[in-house]
């Protein structure tokens, strides 16, 4: 069992790498493109601090997703999830359950862990890899 499961690490990787990506993209989506319309980021101002960090997850969550650049892009968006924790969850409350930090402090070892191990064989990266 072992074995074959372990077989299916570099595809869940990669796997993982857009899930991850697709998640921060839609709160990029959300914050710069006002989509979709009943989103509570709906309002987001583009020159705030609220639409720089739509802006860093909309262009780096899609890069992310692609698998380009993944280890500075993981690394980038692993410190913008810290820093949306602790400023805008941590100052509420502070246990994650209570403060809706969770799913911030998931990206931000998420992206973490991407930072280290890559973007997997499914990924931009590993195209230009091989070209090389």
């Amino acid at each position: 069992m072992e074995k074959m499961l372990s077989s299916w690490q570099p595809a869940a990787l990669s796997l993982f790498r857009f899930i991850a990506g697709l998640l921060l993209f839609q709160f990029g989506v959300a914050k710069i493109l006002h989509f979709p319309p009943d989103s509570p980021f709906a309002k987001v101002q583009i020159m705030s601090l609220y639409g720089a960090a739509g802006s860093i997850e909309l262009i780096l969550g899609a890069l992310l997703m692609l698998g380009l650049f993944t280890r500075p892009v993981a690394f980038t968006l692993s410190g913008e999830m810290a820093f949306a924790y602790f400023i805008g969850h941590f100052p509420k409350n502070f246990f994650p359950v209570v403060n809706g930090g969770s799913l911030a402090i998931t990206l931000c070892f998420a992206c973490l862990y991407l930072m280290t191990s890559g973007g997997g064989p499914i990924s931009l990266d590993a195209v230009i890899r091989k070209k090389m």
